[in-house]
């Protein structure tokens, strides 16, 4: 008996479809996105708290406060108690004590990407609280969202459609003929003291024909565009973060050819590992190719991190068993393990540095906090390394 032949699919067909995809998405960003709400960071440190971040004792604190250094803490109207710190908050007390991050003039600003040209891998959320983690710290933090989903976009809070223009508010004006010689235009301040943002949308991705015209006509455009925008911004910030597409396309390349270091993101299973295995050779057959063009470049560290780990997956356990072996000297000793809390939070556009109140004293929460400290801060040792002016506190805490 003859099967019946399926009907073909039409363009107006996949219209539909598409239409159907555009309401779902709308819907889920309506409640996200409450007309007239910003997103606000609702964090508050107590006393002994905000002394563990800034350096010094609760008693200094105080005292500062007593003597007019510090304002007066906020108090609770009925109860009289303290109703704790913000991050504004603390890192004004980091400038009175002289405990603030910055690096000093002397030392490069740090410019990494976290990239791998396989989607899924858990770049955007590295991006985010990597970017969230530095804050905390008190360090001066750019992320530029060089990928047209624009999930970093989402994530600080921005509706891609509706918040970002393509042509005013992206690096896209800056890749056009003529465009704007500066990176300035494109900066956003965020809810997140210390965390300036360029956003994107699904505009950015015409920057990509803006480079493959440009390409015939002077090739060092590609390589080097990027690269003089960031040295425009650059000194505003002590780290400034890139989040690439997740491609080998003009964008990706431009990141590989601006960035001073790499952080790859790779879970560990047959076909990610497989994709960021492939990943390193197309890189590195690439920057031969920028090289042979007048655009060499070196990183001052290329780190394999492991993401999605799940303990409880044998195959996950042998496949990290072989990353460590095969890549001794290049994977990253904290590992960014599998977590509900992080999947939770990112279904609200939120992330774990977020979740405030009750939600931050379950067991869960602790220990996906727990990861993403101990890969954060590894991260964060990294660039302080690359900081002449850290090396004699670096020795002083065993870590150089």
């Amino acid at each position: 008996m003859q099967q019946p032949v399926l009907p073909p699919v039409t363009l107006t067909e996949l219209g539909n479809l598409s239409d159907r995809a555009a309401t779902v998405i709308e819907r889920l960003r309506e409640r996200i996105y409450a007309p007239g709400v910003s997103k606000t960071l609702d964090l508050r440190f107590n006393v002994r708290r905000a002394a563990e971040m800034v350096g010094r004792s609760d008693k200094l604190i105080r005292d500062a406060e007593a003597d007019g250094r510090l304002p007066q803490p906020e108090k609770d109207a009925s109860t009289g108690r303290r109703t704790g710190y913000s991050l504004a908050q603390v890192n004004t007390m980091r400038g009175v004590f002289g405990t603030l991050p910055h690096r000093t003039a002397d030392d490069p600003a740090m410019v990494l990407a976290i990239q791998n040209f396989k989607g899924g891998v858990g770049k955007s959320t590295m991006v985010c609280h990597l970017a969230q983690y530095l804050a905390l710290k008190g360090y001066r933090v750019c992320v530029i969202d060089c990928d047209s989903q624009a999930s970093t976009t989402s994530m600080f809070g921005l509706n891609p459609d509706v918040d970002v223009d393509e042509d005013d508010d992206t690096l896209y004006p800056f890749f056009r003929h003529g465009g704007p010689a500066s990176l300035h235009y494109a900066l956003r301040a965020t809810y997140w003291p210390g965390i300036a943002l360029i956003p994107a949308n699904l505009g950015l991705y015409d920057a990509e024909y803006e480079f493959a015209a440009r390409m015939a006509r002077d090739s060092s455009f590609v390589l080097d565009k990027l690269r003089s925008g960031i040295e425009s911004i650059k000194d505003n910030f002590d780290v400034i973060l890139l989040d690439p597409p997740p491609a080998l396309g003009m964008l990706s390349l431009s990141v590989l050819r601006a960035a001073n270091a790499l952080v790859i993101p790779a879970p560990p299973n047959n076909i990610d590992f497989g994709s960021t295995a492939h990943f390193l050779k197309m890189m590195g057959a690439t920057l031969e190719e920028l090289a042979r063009a007048g655009g060499a470049r070196d990183y001052s560290f290329v780190k394999i991190l492991a993401t999605k780990m799940n303990d409880a997956k044998s195959a996950h356990q042998a496949i990290k068993r072989m990353m460590d072996a095969v890549f001794p000297m290049d994977m990253m000793r904290a590992v960014l393990k599998d977590s509900a809390e992080i999947d939770n939070a990112a279904a609200n556009l939120s992330t774990v540095y977020e979740i405030t109140g009750p939600g931050t004293r379950t067991e869960t929460h602790k220990r996906c906090r727990a990861y993403l400290d101990a890969v954060n801060n590894e991260i964060e040792v990294l660039i302080r390394k690359t900081w002449p002016s850290q090396h004699s506190a670096l020795r002083k805490e065993g870590l150089l």
